[in-house]
């Protein structure tokens, strides 16, 4: 699922960047880095290794009189694959390219993160359109389906205002036009990292949106009330009343309705139930029943992708399991339930052929197939997968996700430990590396000799690495430095903290003081 969910697939790409056949001239660049594989070949991305990349980029824009779109994603990322088994590879999207630079910032390139850092991105993928001098228009979502995506590219394309003067004008009360407050419907909120506003304000400002668009653009206002309800928990955001709970069924039982904000209906059906209905009784089953309505609807939708139906149906297991524990292993689902999980689940496998959609569509399916309990099929459909993926490692963590959930302890270890093994590129070893550190410090805190090792190994290809202190590599960093401290609580590891500590050290003297680097390696392992 996206990370919130985007959902992406992989196939293997050729090297380099291709050429969209007749769309334009061909430009001469510079040979794509090595390793590096394009996010689709319908149109001419520039791939960003480098702060000099990106400011070719921002100067062809420029020189050009053309917006700049910037791509950050991931070879793995099973939303980044959605995007390019139905956004990237569409002949229209080929057709928009012509009027932008198509940037692709892959997060396992040598400069990746350090560009992360200057853009503000963390989550893959995040994609982010300038404007031809170098200004932010606004984050596109990468959740919804293809052709709102196009909407919202062709929005920004179209000369709009950034997207922060867009909100600064609304929250005045100043005029905003029918496409800004549809910008800011569709902004990527969920990649915004702050930019706009902090997490924890977001559902309150979300919900004030709504409440001042305009009467005329009621899809509009529903879609950020909903965004808001979704974020709602705690007190935060919208407060419940019956009023707003009819609001909701309403929009839910009409299909062209419910259909406009699939994205948000599928995603976050649990979270909006739980937003309108805290509390667990008759409220919340009239809730529960009008969204599975519209997610059945959605399901059975074939202008939607098979992502996207799939996502539909996880979200009615997730309605299902709503007043469980999250941890329940053996949910009791409705027989008729558990029949349909099995059955789309088969057929997306045996009807799939393009790599990038199985990458997205089969991973979601592995993990529908364990919330509705069904944990040995869940188990096999990853197994079977491992040959036909361009990056098995990440089924290979499924797998260890699995067998910790069910207390197959040595059986999850040896999952994390192959997926680690088997990961690639400098970024997403540093990942696994610590989500494997992670499973050592939680399931065998008493190996310590492998614990070590395994810290000691990740140290040491950090050192070997260009940006490993940047962004999402440097927070993997970090996690491996939480995870030790927690383990060495009582101080009965000190021992081991002292040599990691010792064998960092050095590589911490090395980095420039500027840009944060230094004060992050020297975070890491605390003494």
């Amino acid at each position: 699922m996206l990370t919130r969910t985007a959902s992406f697939t992989l196939s293997a790409v050729a090297l380099g960047v291709a050429l969209c056949a007749g769309a334009y001239a061909p430009q001469v660049q510079a040979a794509a880095p090595a390793g590096y594989s394009a996010p689709s070949s319908t149109i001419n991305w520039l791939a960003a290794a480098g702060d000099a990349d990106i400011e070719k980029a921002f100067a062809q824009g420029k020189a050009e009189k053309k917006p700049v779109l910037v791509y950050w994603g991931a070879k793995w990322c099973p939303p980044c694959n959605q995007l390019k088994a139905t956004l990237f590879n569409r002949q229209d999207f080929a057709d928009r390219a012509k009027h932008f630079v198509a940037v692709n910032i892959d997060g396992d390139l040598p400069g990746a993160q350090k560009l992360g850092a200057r853009f503000k991105v963390r989550g893959y993928p995040t994609m982010i359109l300038f404007s031809p001098d170098g200004a932010e228009i606004t984050r596109l979502p990468g959740e919804v389906d293809a052709p709102m995506v196009m909407n919202v590219l062709q929005m920004g394309l179209a000369g709009g205002r950034p997207v922060k003067t867009v909100l600064a004008e609304a929250r005045a009360g100043k005029p905003v036009t029918a496409n800004e407050w549809r910008m800011l419907a569709f902004y990527s909120w969920d990649t915004d990292e702050a930019q706009l506003v902090p997490a924890p304000e977001r559902p309150g400002l979300l919900a004030q949106l709504s409440a001042a668009c305009p009467p005329a653009e009621a899809d509009t206002a529903m879609r950020l009330l909903l965004k808001s309800l979704a974020e709602s928990d705690q007190g935060k955001g919208v407060k419940p009343d019956a009023a707003l709970r009819e609001r909701v069924r309403k929009m839910l039982a009409d299909p062209v309705a419910s259909r406009a904000q699939m994205d948000v209906v599928v995603n976050a059906a649990a979270d909006i139930v739980k937003g309108l209905a805290p509390e667990a009784g008759a409220e919340r089953k009239q809730m529960v029943d009008a969204f599975d309505a519209a997610l059945q609807r959605l399901q059975a939708d074939k202008s939607l992708s098979r992502s996207d139906r799939m996502s539909a149906l996880i979200g009615r297991v997730a309605l299902a399991r709503i007043d469980l524990p999250k941890d329940t292993v053996q949910p009791k689902l409705a027989d008729a339930l558990t029949q349909q999980v099995r059955t789309e689940v088969s057929k997306a496998d045996a009807e799939i052929t393009d790599g990038y959609e199985r990458q997205a569509v089969i991973t979601s399916a592995a993990h529908l197939l364990g919330q509705a309990g069904l944990w040995k099929e869940s188990d096999a459909l990853l197994k079977a997968n491992l040959s036909k993926s361009h990056s098995p490692y990440y089924l290979m963590s499924q797998l260890g996700g699995n067998a910790k959930r069910q207390g197959r302890t040595a059986e999850a270890l040896d999952w994390y430990s192959q997926a680690f093994t088997k990961s690639e590129g400098p970024a997403t070893r540093l990942q696994w590396g610590s989500s494997y550190l992670s499973a050592l410090v939680d399931m065998a805190p008493q190996d310590a000799k492998r614990i070590e090792q395994t810290a000691s190994q990740l140290i040491t290809e950090a050192a070997n690495q260009q940006g490993a202190f940047y962004e999402r590599s440097a927070r993997s960093l970090q996690r491996v430095g939480q995870k030790l401290a927690t383990w060495n609580g009582k101080g009965e590891h000190k021992d081991v903290i002292q040599r990691l500590r010792q064998q960092i050290t050095p590589v911490c003297a090395k980095l420039p003081t500027e840009g944060g680097q230094k004060a992050v390696c020297e975070g890491v392992i605390k003494a």
